[in-house]
């Protein structure tokens, strides 16, 4: 049985000792719990440590586990990591504080649209591709800078940082220094970058927030249904 709260202890350790030896602040990296495919008992001994930001793919698997949990934990907050398709963008900007995977002109339109509907509007992050994949979503670096000029200035939007996932079979460390570098030259603060495999190293390289599954909770059942 994974015991979630020494394993989250053990990722904490690692991210003050990363952010030390790269000379930060360990407060500064903000640790997002990949909750995607665990069920609510599986999470509650995390929110129970304290650990109050958390990871999601999908809006329809957070709908169905989270509302209750933030009832019961008001101060929590949830992150989009998953690819948005627009016929769930409004349940998404209901349930979450973040959405880290802007990726297309189309999405952003609807989230203007929408925001201005609403009233209010996630913090977002744009998802770059960079390592050029076709298969995988996000914005091409090629393509970062006109992508940010039409979020800002066409549409309105506020864009607070970067997001990327480097290709599987390739070393993570240029892909981070290349996010870092595109979000230094656009003044964006915010760096969602590294896993549970490599987040020290995302850390050197400025990490803001790190995304952490299986570190924590242990190796998905994606067969297994969800309890809700």
């Amino acid at each position: 049985m994974t015991d979630v709260k020494a394993n989250l202890a053990q990722v904490r350790a690692e991210i003050d000792r990363a952010a030390h030896e790269a000379g930060r602040d360990p407060a500064a990296v903000t640790l997002v719990a990949v909750s995607k495919t665990h069920d609510a008992p599986a999470i509650l001994p995390a929110i129970e440590a304290g650990q109050r930001v958390f990871g999601e793919n999908r809006v329809q698997e957070a709908a169905g586990k989270w509302p209750a949990l933030r009832e019961r934990f008001p101060d929590l907050e949830l992150h989009l990591i998953g690819p948005l398709q627009t016929n769930k963008l409004r349940e998404a900007l209901a349930l979450f504080d973040v959405i880290q995977s802007v990726d297309r002109p189309k999405l952003a339109r609807m989230l203007a649209e929408e925001g201005a509907r609403a009233g209010r509007l996630p913090r977002l992050l744009v998802q770059v591709n960079t390592g050029e994949e076709p298969q995988k979503a996000g914005v091409l670096p090629a393509d970062l800078d006109g992508f940010l000029r039409e979020c800002r200035e066409d549409l309105g939007l506020t864009v607070d940082g970067l997001m990327c996932i480097p290709p599987v079979d390739d070393q993570p460390a240029p892909h981070f220094a290349l996010l870092a570098d595109m979000a230094a030259a656009h003044g964006l603060k915010l760096l969602s970058m590294g896993m549970s495999g490599d987040y020290p190293m995302a850390i050197r390289l400025g990490a803001t927030h790190v995304r952490v599954g299986t570190a924590i909770f242990g190796h998905r059942d994606y067969s297994a249904p969800l309890a809700g």
